[in-house]
């Protein structure tokens, strides 16, 4: 267990349900490998609300509406199409750049992995994008590192709500709509 992952076991208690995923299948549909992390925090996690605001994707997740496969097709779609008018961020210049969601809030706002060619994807940083405008923020940090920071409120986004973290912190897995 990666130490963010640890930190994020003594921010909220894992639930005692462990959903399997077959990764291979979910990395051939996406034609990428995913971070190591990511993978473990949903094995102990699975596709999750923390603190009544942020939502993690998952692979097939119970609840259909944070689908990790069916966020990366049409957020790629989307921002192909935002982009023909649009100024695409400086992080995504590389010829061969993408971002992929693994996370989302309820006010719409966006949590991407930034992939660069040649960038292995357990280096793979943190991109977040406001719900509907062309703010981004990129942050040198894994997802799990990531949401351990902002949850301690180690990390201060201007995007993301200013009522995120709560104080005392909720968490719940997600199941069918």
């Amino acid at each position: 267990m990666t130490n963010a992952l640890t930190r994020l076991v003594d921010i909220a208690p894992a639930p005692s349900l462990i959903r399997h995923t077959d990764w291979g299948e979910v990395e051939r549909t996406l034609a990428v490998e995913l971070p190591d992390d990511y993978k473990e925090l949903i094995g102990v996690y699975g596709g999750s609300n923390w603190d009544d605001y942020l939502y993690v994707l998952e692979p097939d997740c119970p609840n259909k509406h944070y689908d990790l496969l069916t966020w990366a097709k049409y957020q790629f779609e989307d921002l192909q199409d935002l982009w023909t008018v649009e100024k695409r961020p400086a992080e995504l210049e590389p010829e061969g750049s993408v971002v992929i969601p693994w996370a989302t809030t309820d006010n719409g706002e966006c949590l991407y992995w930034l992939v660069l060619p040649g960038v292995e994807p357990n280096e793979w940083s943190v991109m977040v994008n406001e719900a509907s405008g062309p703010r981004w923020e990129s942050y040198s940090l894994s997802c799990t590192q990531f949401l351990a920071a902002a949850l301690t409120g180690e990390l201060q986004s201007n995007i993301l709500s200013s009522q995120f973290p709560l104080a005392t912190h909720e968490f719940r897995r997600l199941g069918p709509a």
